[in-house]
This record gives C-alpha cells, structure tokens and sequence, in this order.
C-alpha cells in the first residue's frame, strides 16, 4: 500500500477529533454538484444580473438532494456535536429558562445583548458620539468617545461570554459586573474560582491588540518570549521592542520549544494554532512552567476562535484575538481584542488603548456583535471544508506537507484534540514551486486569491509573497469559506490538474 492510500487511525470516540472527522467525511462525498452554499456565497441567484456564476454548477445541491431524500450533510454535521456543546459551560447574558448550559449557538445568538425593553430593538443601533452629555464630576460609563463606548461594551460582554463562558453564568445570575469589567486578581483557572469575571476591550485591529498587550506590560530592561513561526507581523514587533531595550528571544511554536527560553521572561507570547505554518504547543503546560518563573501569558487565539479554543480556561492571563478573521467572517471590518481575568493587568491594557486611541468604529463595533450569531454556523460548516479539502489533497503526489491540526496523523493532533473543541477553517501545504503555486491559484474559481483567513468566501495565497514568513516558495495558506463541500474540493482538485500543465 502506497502512503497516498494508507488511512489515518480513527480519531477516539468522544474527541473533536472525531467529531470533526465525520463532519469532514460527510462534507467531502461526491464533487457533481454545485450547491445552495456555492452559490448563495458567489451571490450567484437566479436572476443573473451582475453575479458570477459558478462554474460547472450543474444542480442545486442541497435543495436536490432534500428533495429525493438523500442525507444532508451539514444537518449531519450538526447532529454530530451534541456531545462537544454539552461538555461546554456557560450561559448567554440574560439567564436562559431551562437552559443551566446552553450550547454555542444558544450562546452566540443572545451574548452581549441589553435586557429587553419595551419598543427597543434586540441589539441597539451603533452609537456615533465624540462626547456625552456630563453634568458635575468626570464620572460615569460613558464620557468620551475615545475612552468607551455603548456600542463597544455590548461587543465586549458578548466577545468575553464566548471566551469565558463561566463569567456569563455568574453575571445571568446577578454575580457578575454589569458591565463585564474583571472584579478580582488572576484566577487560577484549575481551581475554577468564581470570585473573578472577565473583561474585553475592543481595538481597531488585530495588531493594536496585540501591541496593547506587549507595550503595556513590557519595560525597558524586561524579556519577552515570541514565537518564531508566528503572524508575519511580528518581526516589525520585534524591532521596535528591541528599540524600546527589551530583551527579546525567539523559539518555534511546535515541540513546545519555547520552554528552552522563558528563565528569567517577563511575558511568554504564545501563538496556537501558528500561522502560517499550523503548529500547535500545549498551552497549559507552557503557561504553568511560564507562570513558575513569574512570567505572564499570553495566547493569539485568531486561528481557532473561541468556539475552537479558550486560552483563560488553559491558563492564559490574556486571550488576544483579530477579529478581523472568523470571528466576523465576511472580510468587511478590522478589529481586534483582548480578554483576561486580572482586573489590574486589563487596566493597563484600557489605559495603553487610551493612550494610542486605537479603538474601533462603532459601525465597525456593530457590525462584528451582528456577526457573532452566525460564528457557530459558520465555523461548523468552515472547518468541516477545511478537513474535506485536507483529505483531498493527502491524495494529491504535488502537495507536500500538508498540515491541518485535525488530521488524525498531523504531528499537531495529539496535543489538538486536548486543548481544542475545533480546529480551525486553515489548511496549508507546499505546491513544487512558486510558478506551480500561482498557476494553481489562478485555475481556482470558487477560491480568490486574497490575504487574511476565516471569511465565508474561500481565499488562497502563496505566503511568500509578503517576506516575513520563513515557508517555501510554493507554500500555499487555504481558507476554507462556507461553500459547500463537494463543491470546493472539486475546484481544488481541478486547479491542481490544469496547473500541472
């Protein structure tokens, strides 16, 4: 038997792995037909008039099979994760009757909304205001437009519900802070205390969060320990941390390498999955060595999301995000933010956003809350993509090192599936060479090629074309969007044969 042919051992019962194993399987038969989540993505409709349509769509996908009975794969791929969402505590903002633990969906339609009032809308309108009325003493939630926002606080509560759901519990049951803001030190999240909360700040970028984190707790004459394979951005960090006289090292993400360098650090930058490259380190292992030697953490959760991860239940003093990718999905906003439970430390954080005034729009603001209550939809059938198109290309002689964390044989598997509910919508493998990868890119046609990850919309691109990233020329990063599967293996594996050419 041929590598090409040998199959992966089943993932054990009960596991994402295993989850996400059959929701791929399911996803990925057959490649006839165009179907309803193709074309409803191309904004391809009936009516034709300035859309793209869908090469090779030959029947209606879904719609076909409901109507002559066949199995529906994405209603299949739900029924697959009671056991995931069930495991998962935590609550909506308002206490949901009957509902001691919602699942994400539950979760993610109500998190962050007001109390109902009478004649309001479920979620308020953004609020456009540079000023607030004040009276007296500078006092009060909201006084200047650069300092908060009502727009921004429902965004907070719903991003901080998601990322701790344990806050959003104590908070439906009159424990919490009205206002999301951490009430108590560090918890220890192994002993699950209930005395902390959870606080979020919003910034205008994923990178403004990541550099709220880093500049407001180094000091000169501090180390910081960086990952080496992480977000191609951060060797710009580096630089101007080094400027500033902090101590910068450096170690790969995968191996849990940066172990080797944490003596003496003052804040451990973790990034898991890593991106481009998709390795992934044990979160609380690090974090508990880091926090032995006296050093915060911190962990870039873009990648997984919180429905894929929660750095603060792993450990983490901060979970930092860009919002800009799956969290809201439809690559029409920037945005970034950072959770943690230490009241002090978000303090700092608040103040350094104050300083810099990186904070986002309140269109911006809204439109991210409008777009969590369909996260857990899309994150379904995106990463169910992902793992279809993974196990199409294992087959495929020109693709080399595939990776994508939730193949049973991914070198990231084992330490996935412990510290993971999902693994992610991102797929990466090398083309032969940087000519083969822009053919192909150019033969896709249900995939753009385009920068970022995490949207509706498939996007590819070879890596290399930006520096920064130390990956081969024929490396390719593959979102996998919201499209139906069969659809997007198709695409993929007929690029990959005409780019041969």
């Amino acid at each position: 038997m041929t590598d090409a042919e040998q199959k992966p051992d089943p993932a054990p019962e009960g596991t994402p792995g295993a989850h996400a194993a059959r929701d791929g399987a399911r996803a990925g038969r057959g490649a006839a037909h165009a179907g309803d989540g193709t074309r409803d993505g191309r904004g391809a409709a009936s009516t034709g008039n300035g859309t793209q349509d869908v090469p090779g769509a030959a029947s209606a996908g879904d719609r076909t099979r409901a109507a002559r009975g066949d199995e529906n794969p994405q209603r299949q791929a739900n029924d697959a994760r009671p056991a995931l969402d069930a495991a998962s505590p935590g609550d909506s903002t308002h206490a949901i009757p009957g509902a001691a633990s919602p699942g994400d969906s539950t979760r993610a339609v109500r998190a962050g909304l007001p109390e109902p009032a009478q004649y309001e809308p479920t979620l308020p309108g953004p609020v456009f205001a540079a000023h607030f009325h004040l009276s007296g003493e500078p006092t009060g939630p909201y006084t200047y437009g650069r300092d908060s926002n009502p727009t921004w606080t429902h965004l907070e509560r719903a991003i901080g519900e998601l990322e701790s759901p344990e806050y959003s519990r104590r908070h439906a049951a009159g424990t919490g802070s009205g206002t999301g803001t951490s009430t108590g030190g560090r918890q220890d999240a192994a002993a699950g205390s209930s005395a902390a909360t959870v606080e979020t700040l919003v910034f205008a970028s994923g990178m403004a969060a990541i550099s709220a984190v880093l500049f407001s707790q180094l000091r000169a004459g501090d180390a910081v320990v960086l990952p080496d394979d992480g977000y191609q951005a951060l060797p710009l960090v580096r630089e101007q941390l080094t400027a500033y006289g902090i101590e910068v090292r450096t170690a790969p993400t995968g191996g849990n390498a940066q172990l080797d360098v944490l003596d003496g650090a003052r804040l451990l930058w973790i990034e898991t999955p890593s991106n481009p490259g998709l390795d992934v380190c044990d979160v609380r292992r690090l974090a508990a060595a880091a926090h032995a030697r006296g050093a915060l953490v911190a962990v870039d959760n873009t990648l997984a999301t919180p429905l894929g991860q929660r750095p603060l239940d792993l450990g983490a003093d901060f979970s930092v995000a860009s919002g800009t990718k799956q969290l809201t999905g439809h690559g029409d906003i920037l945005l970034g933010y950072v959770t943690g439970r230490d009241a002090e430390l978000m303090a700092s954080v608040r103040r350094w956003r104050k300083i810099v005034g990186a904070i986002p729009g309140p269109m911006e603001a809204w439109l991210a809350h409008r777009s969590l209550a369909t996260l857990p939809l899309r994150v379904e059938r995106q990463n169910a993509n992902a793992l279809a198109v993974a196990e199409a290309l294992r087959s495929r002689a020109e693709v080399t090192d595939l990776r994508y964390p939730g193949l049973p044989d991914d070198p990231s598997y084992k330490i996935a599936q412990q510290q993971m509910r999902r693994f992610g919508c991102v797929v990466s493998f090398e083309l032969p060479s940087r000519a083969r990868a822009e053919r192909f890119l150019t033969a896709l046609r249900l995939v753009d090629d385009a920068t970022s990850f995490g949207g509706v919309r498939s996007t590819a691109e070879r890596r290399g074309r930006w520096g920064g990233d130390a990956v081969a020329e024929g490396f390719i990063r593959f979102s996998a969007g919201a499209e139906d599967a069969e659809d997007l293996v198709a695409d993929v594996l007929r690029a990959l044969d005409e780019s041969a050419a």
